[in-house]
């Protein structure tokens, strides 16, 4: 093989980080401030102790999520009613921006002291970021609130006991 014959694969490494970048740069001028408009304007709505958070990472990666931060302000007079009641704060949706610039979305339960936190989070997909939409934010959103009314109440498959 002769050296000319790398030219192509120069090319097209060019043209990979060509993409990266743009992708990136979507994410730092559109992607990051839609996301963080969409869920503000869904903690404003619906008031139930959930916060957007912005997140910056190791190696220049970011995120937006969206958590439960506190337990909601018209729920609180139930709560008193069972003293050892305790709220668990953390469930979570996150929009990761991943190192090619694409956009990974997951959740992450809330963690309990002492149990097993295997299966603690759930991949929702990865999407380029000039396919997240304010339509696509609200289905992730919808789907985050179903996965977390299920943890909360969770629908026995199995009868226990007898």
């Amino acid at each position: 093989m002769k050296i000319e014959h790398l030219e192509e694969r120069v090319n097209d490494y060019r043209t990979s980080i060509k993409t990266v970048v743009d992708k990136r740069l979507l994410w730092k001028t559109k992607t990051k401030a839609l996301l963080l408009k969409t869920l503000k304007t869904l903690v404003k709505l619906y008031d139930i102790g959930w916060k957007v958070q912005e997140l910056s990472w190791i190696h220049n990666n970011e995120a937006v999520n969206i958590t439960f931060d506190s337990f909601p302000e018209e729920l609180i007079d139930c709560t008193n009613q069972i003293p050892a009641f305790q709220f668990l704060p953390g469930g979570a949706l996150i929009f990761s921006q991943a190192y090619n610039g694409d956009i990974y979305i997951f959740m992450l339960f809330p963690e309990i002291d002492n149990m097993n936190q295997e299966n603690n989070m759930i991949e929702l997909g990865i999407y380029p970021p000039e396919t997240i939409t304010e339509k696509l934010i609200v289905e992730k959103v919808d789907k985050f609130l179903k996965e977390m009314i299920q943890w909360e109440v969770p629908t026995l498959k199995n009868k226990v006991g007898y």
